[in-house]
């Protein structure tokens, strides 16, 4: 009797899921501008360079938190077929969402009380990223075409 041919890994083959969150990621980008430009000429017209600046590191904060959950999940995916696959999954993706958080309460208290950033310009230019990441998530998952058993290698192939 003849040995099986051990089946190559989602880890190898690339996870079902990759190409979701590499729409997640393009999308958000695309969001991010359209943050930048929207958020960068409103910021100018309220507080001149100053709303400028704050609008343009507001976005730069979405994207950061934006791109860490989303690159965290694909990072983690890589792990995908090893025997620790879900423990490993989670300290990735807790992981980044500490060092998210890590971040975002130091870049806070750095930046609340700097003269050349407009505190509401920011927070609003946040908000914008945070919501309008939840909404491409959604979309982007609600959209895509997957199917119910991932990965899977049926007999004779």
């Amino acid at each position: 009797m003849s040995t099986p041919t051990p089946r190559a890994t989602s880890a190898a083959t690339g996870s079902s899921a990759r190409p979701v969150f590499v729409r997640i990621l393009k999308w958000g980008g695309l969001l991010a501008l359209a943050i930048a430009v929207i958020g960068g000429v409103t910021g100018f017209l309220v507080d001149s360079e100053r709303g400028l600046v704050s609008a343009l590191v507001g976005t730069a904060m979405a994207i950061l938190f934006t791109g860490l959950t989303a690159t965290s999940i694909l990072v983690a995916n890589r792990f995908s077929g090893t025997d620790f696959f879900t423990a490993i999954f989670f300290a990735v993706v807790m992981g980044a969402w500490i060092v998210k958080f890590a971040i975002f309460l130091v870049l806070v208290f750095l930046l609340r009380d700097q003269p050349w950033i407009n505190p509401v310009v920011m927070f609003l230019c946040i908000i914008a990223g945070v919501l309008g990441s939840l909404i491409v998530d959604v979309v982007v998952v609600a959209t895509s075409r997957m199917s119910y058993a991932s990965d899977v290698t049926l007999p004779g192939e």
